[in-house]
């Protein structure tokens, strides 16, 4: 077990808020512009920090946390918080937020007929997954994952987060920089567009190249040419939209190997990359402030932007016991850590005493089995959880229909108790429709506890001749001598 300093873990949490609060201040007055800035530090009011949602959103999260506790935190659950305390629609938010209100649930509510999915929205709220799971980034990524499909489904925005997620949750027991990013490209599938960026920005300091071309590779490595254009000279498309998650996560390795460690050369380097650059600020202050605590955050910055968090996107009026301080966040942070550390049976422990990491195995924290389960998955399904039984309803395609038509899945159905037991299915239909499908499934005798093997059963469903814009059916699922039983909410478009 992995004994870890209360005081220790205090210094580096608060370290990172801080950090956060000046990259989202500092960088603030750039975003939305394509060009290198060319700033040499804050060119804000001193004595206040700027509103910022990288901040706002996870304020939310720890709301969550705090009242359902790590054990509940699903897509699901966030997707109903985002709902009752979010307001903005602007892009992947609004989309989302549309999805979920659909009755799409997550990740498809992030996948929908989103053509912000690839954007940044996601991977710039990952710091609570890390703080709550110092060390532990398999744990981190995991609830990284259920955060980003919200609004990001299972593509590029997503795997940005499990990335920060990684590295910000390793960063508390590693503070080498090429390992880290090392332990972060590890928890993203290879051959997606982030980890592209990330390979190229380590090319070119690899090579010895100016920062300035790194962050031109990095643009054309993610299909830009025209790397010094203006953001109100290109409107955004259906195809791509502004923002994107893979050059700007490039721009904050771009940051983080070029500032070597110095926390204002690295925010700096960052920010003069461009694009969104509350975003990579706030993220390289994030990581560095983990790294180093808060030894690293430069007191003249600190000074600048002082200890308050300026909300702009969340719904105050309904939030109760806001935080509004990096002081209170932190505090309230720290007493959820250890609830997440055991709920997830980390093998790390938070003590009053020296901290011993002796324990502590780097390379390990760079294996990829279990962030590969966790993207290598449908982004046309969702999960459902009634106690002893779980089923993932996987779509072929998006959940479309016309009249007369056919829609194919499966449900994926695995035990989460060690007897066996039979499920069965009875689909209630909209009228005139009708499903070819087994009507039960047999759950062996801890096959799936053990083998992890799940029980596929195949669907088919017909519509009537009457189709609406939405429609919903209900799978009731039910194990003879089992009181709960499981109803499985099945929504399909018009």
């Amino acid at each position: 077990m992995i004994k870890y300093s209360k005081a220790t873990l205090r210094d580096k949490i608060y370290a990172c808020w801080v950090g956060k609060n000046i990259g989202g201040t500092m960088g603030g007055p750039y975003e939305y512009k394509r060009q290198p800035p060319n700033i040499t530090g804050f060119t804000t009011p001193e004595g206040a920090a700027l509103p910022n949602d990288d901040l706002d959103l996870q304020i939310i999260w720890l709301k969550a946390l705090e009242e359902r506790g790590p054990r509940a935190i699903t897509g699901q659950l966030l997707g109903e918080y985002w709902l009752n305390f979010i307001p903005p629609t602007w892009n992947e938010y609004g989309i989302g937020k549309s999805n979920l209100i659909m009755g799409l649930l997550p990740p498809m509510s992030g996948e929908y007929k989103n053509y912000w999915k690839d954007s940044n929205g996601a991977w710039i709220r990952s710091e609570i997954w890390a703080c709550c799971a110092p060390g532990c980034p398999d744990i981190a990524v995991k609830y990284a994952v259920e955060d980003a499909m919200v609004d990001h489904g299972m593509a590029e925005g997503t795997f940005a987060e499990m990335f920060t997620a990684a590295i910000q949750s390793a960063a508390f027991v590693c503070d080498d920089i090429r390992e880290l990013i090392k332990i972060g490209l590890s928890k993203i599938p290879p051959e997606c567009r982030v980890a592209k960026c990330i390979n190229t920005a380590i090319e070119m300091y690899d090579k010895g190249a100016d920062w300035h071309d790194a962050r031109n590779a990095v643009l054309r490595c993610d299909g830009i040419e025209d790397v010094d254009s203006e953001f109100d000279d290109q409107s955004s498309t259906e195809e791509d939209g502004w923002f994107q998650s893979p050059c700007n996560i490039g721009f904050v390795v771009v940051g983080l190997l070029y500032g070597e460690g110095d926390f204002k050369k690295s925010m700096l380097y960052a920010i003069n990359c461009g694009d969104d650059t509350d975003c990579t600020a706030a993220t390289v202050g994030a990581l560095l402030g983990i790294m180093g605590g808060m030894a690293a955050i430069p007191e003249d910055w600190k000074d600048h932007i002082g200890d308050n968090i300026i909300t702009v996107a969340i719904n105050r009026g309904d939030v109760w016991g806001i935080v509004n301080t990096c002081t209170d966040l932190t505090d309230r942070i720290m007493k959820l850590a250890p609830e997440m550390l055991r709920a997830n049976r980390a093998d790390l422990e938070i003590v009053e005493g020296e901290s011993d990491l002796s324990e502590v195995n780097i390379p390990a924290l760079s294996d990829s089995r279990v962030a590969k389960k966790l993207y290598d998955r449908s982004p046309w399904s969702y999960d459902v959880d009634f106690i002893h039984t779980q089923v993932r309803v996987s779509f072929d395609n998006e959940p479309t229909i016309k009249p007369n038509g056919t829609l194919k899945g499966k449900f994926i159905v695995k035990s989460t108790m060690p007897d066996p037991r039979n499920i069965e299915f009875n689909w209630i239909l909209p009228d005139g429709w009708s499903v070819d499908t087994n009507k039960s499934v047999y759950l062996r005798h801890w096959y799936n506890l053990l083998k992890d093997k799940p029980t596929e059963v195949e669907f088919t469903i017909t519509a009537g001749e009457q189709v609406d814009a939405l429609n919903r059916i209900v799978v009731e699922c039910t194990a003879p001598g089992r009181p709960t039983v499981g109803y499985v909410p099945v929504t399909v478009l018009g």
